[in-house]
């Protein structure tokens, strides 16, 4: 089967994609990081709410763009991308529910598996986060909460987070070229050298395969292929994020450089709905099923 993008579908990604690229371009996420708490930049929120980011699936008798979900995969892959904070998944599921969300005026939380992302910042939270426990959050850039509720992730919402970690790996696949491209060592660029070669190439290698599940599981939005998405997808991104700390070597840590951010970010989004746990389950049930 081969997945070509309509140009409405283009057009829409480069829109996207040109609002978040100026909000994070001259190291907008590096500025936000070193703040003492993480913050949402509600004029940002906005700009995202007439986008028509947390909109796209409403009917448009409903304001909405009446998008389906290839179109907001395509979106959250940017927004992965680009490192944009905030609970950009749980905003998006609760439009149309939640007066105000859809517009961006109004910043949804969501407990997802005991964990909730966002919670000071939120104006309304969705589902039992009562007896709240800060932590300590690897990543800056999202402040969690453990909370003893617990609730299964709709399938949605897990096809929503692939595209973001799917947009992290192609992010970090890029960053790891570039620097192997321009780095010289030993009076070469280190890109010549075969170990950074073969990262370069399985990163790119798990990106391919990850945009071809998640596109796939877009299109059926069938649990079973939502679930192999997910996994592909995490696993992109996190491996993908080692490997291009590695190829940047100490500099990837540091706060010029949003290497670090990435691989942070991709830790937190494996975590929700379960984790790979959930999504393996649910495929070894699907296989258990065909064979018997």
């Amino acid at each position: 089967m081969r997945f070509q993008l309509t140009d409405d579908q283009r057009a829409l990604r480069d829109a996207v994609r040109g609002v978040v690229g100026r909000w994070s371009g001259a190291g907008r996420w590096g500025l936000v990081a070193q703040f003492p708490a993480p913050l949402i930049d509600r004029g940002f929120w906005g700009a995202l709410g007439e986008l028509g980011v947390f909109s796209l699936r409403l009917p448009e008798v409903d304001g909405g763009a009446g998008l389906g979900l290839p179109e907001a995969v395509l979106v959250f892959e940017e927004l992965g991308s680009a490192l944009v904070p905030g609970p950009l998944v749980a905003t998006h599921l609760a439009a149309g529910e939640v007066p105000g969300a859809a517009a961006g005026d109004v910043v949804v939380a969501a407990v997802d598996d005991g964990f909730v992302e966002w919670l000071d910042a939120a104006d309304v939270v969705l589902g039992d986060a009562s007896g709240a426990v800060a932590l300590r959050s690897v990543d800056p850039l999202t402040p969690l909460h453990r909370v003893p509720a617990s609730a299964r992730a709709e399938p949605v919402a897990v096809l929503l987070t692939a595209a973001e970690q799917l947009g992290t790996a192609g992010r970090v696949c890029g960053l790891a070229v570039q620097h192997a491209r321009t780095r010289e060592q030993f009076g070469q660029a280190i890109g010549g050298f075969q170990a950074v070669k073969h990262l370069c190439a399985q990163a790119l290698v798990r990106v391919e395969v990850a945009r071809a599940a998640v596109y796939a599981a877009a299109v059926t939005a069938d649990p079973v292929d939502i679930a192999g998405a997910r996994l592909l997808a995490d696993e992109a991104a996190v491996r993908g994020a080692r490997d291009c700390l590695q190829v940047h070597g100490g500099m990837g840590f540091t706060w010029e450089s949003e290497v670090h951010l990435h691989l942070k970010r991709a830790w937190v989004r494996a975590r929700r709905g379960g984790g790979g746990t959930e999504s393996e389950e649910l495929l070894a049930a699907d296989l258990v099923a065909r064979v018997g």
